[in-house]
């Protein structure tokens, strides 16, 4: 019996995802838990295993697309069996959704009945919700659209019409055009079946920059990931009453501890170290590892360290859970390993959610200092610079030390000023005094 593939749900935020590969192709073989396509959350890309076996009769969301979760995108069947129904039931399931009201003014659906025929010529655009996303996700002004459902409602099916008599383009082709103000139909599209590509559209740009004897400034579509940390970014300075306090760092004999393992064969990195002084001062300052709620401050069992890893289209945060219970050692290999995963796309959703705490080090780019935004619902992130070699004082003598700076960003609605320091006091007698951490 034909069945259903839907857009799984990764991770409690998760409304929607991106398909952006078919790894089967439609009316290929499919085997149960091999993979089946490739999908790009807020946080990551991953690669979805097919639900059942059998042959993939239909992609119902192409490549390229952005599909709620639960959304019907594929079935998987026998060879030549009718999967017909499946379609209609998804369709009309979603065509008997409640009428949302565009614009913003309010009218009850039974207010809406009673108005009857005079709400096709009230000036107003009465839309499904199904019909909305799918217009709203193609950049398409709904109002130009005539509905064919009762009193001129526009429908799901009304807005697919519009799409199959429109030029097709890629979802990213379509953004482009719009932000440069270019009519598709004026586009000859290089793609399968004369799709249109972005690269079509950037190339009529640049006819036109060449036309006008002048460069004019590139737009990149603020979209996916980077929409979503400039969100959730800017959330968290809306939320949190976010202090910072500063700190510089002796390490030298912090690097001795990394030259002793080095000769012992051993790996481990100025970060790890740091790692490891941050989560004993967290639980030595167990206010730091906390977050708050509408019940109040919770403070939480166990440390949860975040890493922050600059990946090609933006940034993501593993998780080393547990890593109060870890030697520096283990605190290395398992950083490592989720750095690893999260360049490469294959972090799940438990190894880059759940943080208590986070550790952002940007020293490796020759910052001296920097201030780190807290990833929410966190209460602190600890911002790592550079270590330097510089002249300092000691004891009315100039000598040289490799010296290092820690910012601390922390919760003021969580945290006061006096024990976040002595926190950021902890973390440097660690580093300047490591056998304490033993």
């Amino acid at each position: 019996m034909a069945q259903r593939v839907i857009m799984p749900k990764q991770g409690l935020q998760m409304t929607e995802g991106t398909i952006t590969d078919w790894i089967i192709k439609e009316g290929g073989e499919v085997k149960e838990g091999t993979p089946l396509f490739e999908m790009e959350t807020d946080k990551v890309t991953i690669i979805i295993d097919a639900p059942a076996s059998g042959k993939l009769l239909k992609i119902v969301c192409p490549e390229g697309e952005t599909v709620p979760i639960t959304e019907l995108i594929a079935i998987i069947g026998e060879d030549g069996e009718d999967f017909s129904a499946l379609l209609e039931d998804d369709k009309k399931e979603n065509e008997d959704l409640p009428i949302v009201e565009e614009p913003k003014e309010k009218v009850s659906s039974k207010k809406a009945v009673q108005m009857g025929s005079t709400i096709a010529n009230s000036g107003r655009v009465f839309i499904s919700p199904r019909a909305k996303m799918v217009a709203t996700k193609n950049d398409i002004d709904y109002s130009k659209v005539p509905g064919s459902g009762p009193n001129g409602y526009v429908i799901e099916r009304d807005i697919k019409n519009y799409l199959d008599s429109a030029p097709k383009a890629t979802p990213l082709a379509k953004k482009v055009a719009s932000l440069n103000d270019v009519d598709l139909s004026d586009v000859q599209g290089t793609g399968a079946r004369d799709k249109i590509l972005k690269d079509d559209i950037m190339k009529l740009v640049e006819a036109r920059l060449i036309g006008k004897g002048k460069q004019e400034d590139t737009v990149i579509p603020f979209t996916g990931m980077r929409k979503v940390i400039a969100d959730r970014m800017v959330d968290s300075l809306s939320v949190a009453a976010q202090a910072t306090h500063r700190i510089k760092v002796d390490m030298s004999e912090a690097a001795k501890v990394r030259d002793a393992f080095k000769k012992a064969d051993k790996k481990v990195s100025y970060n790890d170290i740091i790692s490891y002084s941050v989560c004993k001062a967290l639980t030595d300052y167990p206010i730091m590892n906390s977050e708050i709620t509408p019940e109040g401050i919770v403070l939480k069992n166990d440390v949860n360290l975040g890493i922050a890893v600059a990946i090609e289209n933006g940034l993501i945060v593993p998780v080393l859970n547990h890593a109060d219970l870890m030697t520096i050692e283990e605190i290395g290999i398992v950083t490592r390993e989720l750095a690893d995963k999260a360049k490469s796309g294959q972090l799940k959703p438990n190894e880059y959610k759940g943080g208590s705490f986070t550790i952002s080090n940007l020293g490796m780019f020759g910052l001296d200092s920097f201030t780190a935004i807290i990833n929410q619902p966190e209460s602190g992130i600890l911002a790592v610079g550079r270590i330097e070699k510089i002249p300092v004082v000691i004891e009315d003598e100039i000598v040289i030390r490799p010296m290092m700076v820690l910012t601390l960003t922390y919760d003021h609605r969580v945290v006061d000023g006096a024990p976040a320091a002595q926190f950021l006091a902890r973390i440097k007698q660690y580093l300047e005094e490591p056998y304490l951490l033993l």
